[in-house]
């Protein structure tokens, strides 16, 4: 049985039209699902129906993703108003707070929020990501912060060009299973559960990816974790590669009184490969460090 969901659209101040999408309704804390980069929800399939049992759910995308836009001035993406745009999406649903889910970069967009927003969260659910400047940790080496420059100048000169190459090769089977194995455990992954990433990627354009990449390689929130002031659970998969699993330890150590969870043979998208797992803990998290606060 599918969760049934309501759909919006929220324009925000600058013209960014953004959409989300809303299911279930209860007394217990709403939660809002945060992304991570490049994706569009494919990482939250198993979680809706235990998350909507009993409490309110609001999942969004960011600007040039899925199905929201971007405004007239198209450089005005990234964390920044990343951030904005959901203080201002929670005040258009009447959500004065919530448990804010964050995946990969949506980990870094939740931090920040926390930040800036303390008394509207209150929990964290932080999967498979890190405090920041993601290009010096991937694959454990700092070759992405140095190849990142050139990928963005390149995409920036020729964006028609770029995204002609990227929307035909993301959209074959080559593409699929190369990722799946290299990236993910493809004795785990089912490829009808990441190929919805693969097509995002191919439908998303590149410009908007590189320029929301460019925003969070020099972000950190490292030095708010000690200030955290709320429950939190963080997720980290053994194989990690895109957020190794040591930044999930580094930060669940930092972070006061938060609950850690090692996914023995999970990668990236733990959520997805092992959802019997993960849907526990952030059951048992909710239901013992959440709920009646």
């Amino acid at each position: 049985m599918t969760t049934q969901r309501t759909p919006g659209t929220f324009l925000a101040p600058d013209g960014a039209p953004l959409w989300f999408q809303t299911a279930g309704e209860g007394l217990a804390t709403p939660a809002v699902l945060c992304d991570g980069l490049g994706c569009d929800g494919f990482i939250w399939r198993y979680l809706w129906r235990p998350l909507t049992a009993d409490r309110r759910v609001l999942h969004w995308n960011y600007r040039g993703h899925g199905r929201s836009g971007v405004p007239a001035d198209d450089t005005r993406l990234g964390i920044d108003y990343c951030v904005d745009d959901l203080a201002r999406l929670m005040d258009a649903q009447r959500l004065d707070e919530a448990v804010l889910f964050g995946h990969s970069m949506g980990v870094q967009v939740v931090l920040e929020f926390h930040r800036r927003h303390p008394g509207r969260v209150k929990g964290l659910v932080l999967l498979c990501g890190s405090w920041g400047t993601p290009l010096d940790t991937w694959h454990d080496h700092t070759m992405l912060r140095v190849a990142f420059p050139y990928m963005r100048k390149l995409v920036e000169s020729a964006p028609s060009a770029a995204r002609s190459v990227t929307s035909r090769l993301m959209k074959t089977q080559l593409a699929l299973m190369f990722s799946v194995l290299t990236e993910l455990n493809p004795k785990l992954v089912q490829l009808e559960d990441f190929g919805p990433y693969m097509d995002h990627l191919a439908a998303m354009h590149p410009l908007y990816f590189v320029r929301t990449l460019d925003s969070l390689k020099d972000h950190s929130a490292w030095e708010h974790l000690p200030h955290i002031d709320v429950p939190t659970l963080v997720v980290g998969g053994e194989l990690d590669r895109f957020t190794p699993v040591w930044l999930a330890e580094r930060m669940a150590e930092t972070i006061p009184q938060s609950d850690y969870l090692y996914v023995k043979g999970g990668s990236h998208t733990a959520p997805i490969e092992r959802p019997g797992l993960v849907n526990e803990a952030i059951e048992r998290f909710l239901a013992r460090r959440v709920a009646g606060l």
